[in-house]
């Protein structure tokens, strides 16, 4: 019987060690990109090495990859009004200067009570595909 209980505790601790230690090094989980909360202004705000064109055309791809609804661009100014979860936002793009420029996600209501996810999501995707250009696809209308 003691060999059963030894038997079970070491299986038992074999396989929940890792999920320990994976949780302990994970700064950002789940739970934590799903959960309504406070967010704070610095992490809607980001600067990427690719010049202004490029993001504005990222930050769309980005908005339509994650399945939010675009309702209005402005491609002048660089501006972009989304919804996602049933909450608009605005995602601005600025030109710092030939190579590098900010995004800017805010909730249109300035109410910064939402899922982190939202931004750190559209943040993600125009991390891994900013080494991409832009395509211009020729059609003969």
């Amino acid at each position: 019987m003691a060999r059963i209980v030894k038997l079970f505790f070491t299986v038992l601790i074999f396989f929940t060690a890792p999920l320990f230690t994976f949780s302990q090094t994970q700064q950002v989980s789940l739970s934590t990109l799903v959960t309504v909360q406070n967010v704070p202004f610095e992490d809607c705000t980001r600067v990427f090495n690719v010049d202004a064109e490029n993001l504005f055309y990222l930050t769309i791809a980005s908005i339509n990859a994650n399945r939010f609804s675009i309702d209005e661009i402005q491609s002048k100014t660089g501006y972009i009004l989304f919804c996602a979860v049933n909450k608009e936002f605005l995602a601005s793009v600025f030109k710092l200067d030939d190579k590098t420029s900010m995004l800017r996600i805010t909730p249109a209501n300035n109410v910064y009570y939402f899922q982190p996810g939202i931004v750190l999501n559209i943040f993600k995707y125009i991390d891994l595909n900013s080494a991409l250009k832009p395509v211009i696809i020729k059609t003969n209308l």
